[in-house]
């Protein structure tokens, strides 16, 4: 769920709070006390002030936008809503971890690459490399006479 679209002030983005609870709910559709029960049972979680006040981000919003299509359009109730975005969290997460192993690997498989060149580049030229083989020897005993 991306904000697209929306201008930010400079030096903000989506995640930036900055939308109090009344702007909020406008830009949501939705009535404040309802943002306020969202937040109690967890569903959004905005950011908050020194003083306590909430301040919604542009996510918050989408967020807020995407909880209240669930409900009234695929009628998911808030709890089967709250998982849905626990699950979606998780899985972005998951996402992250992934792409953070990828490159850590690149870098172990680079990593690698170097030392085997360097080992490599300091192989002798000068010796001649001797096969090693193993051969089986049977052995006849000669016949007695």
């Amino acid at each position: 769920m991306k904000a697209v679209g929306f201008p930010f002030p400079p030096g903000t983005d989506e995640d930036t709070p900055f939308f109090v609870i009344s702007v909020a709910a406008q830009l949501s559709g939705l009535h404040a006390q309802t943002l306020r029960s969202y937040d109690r049972m967890g569903l959004v979680s905005p950011g908050r002030t020194p003083g306590g006040g909430r301040r919604y981000s542009m996510r918050d919003i989408v967020l807020l936008r995407e909880v209240q299509r669930l409900s009234q359009d695929e009628g998911v109730n808030l709890a089967g809503i709250k998982r849905i975005i626990d699950l979606e969290n998780q899985v972005d997460a998951l996402r992250s971890r992934v792409a953070e192993l990828q490159q850590e690997l690149a870098q172990a498989h680079a990593a690698a690459d170097s030392a085997a060149a360097a080992v490599h580049a300091s192989y002798r030229r000068d010796l001649v490399p001797i096969r090693q083989e193993t051969a089986l020897v049977v052995w006849k005993p000669k016949p007695r006479k």
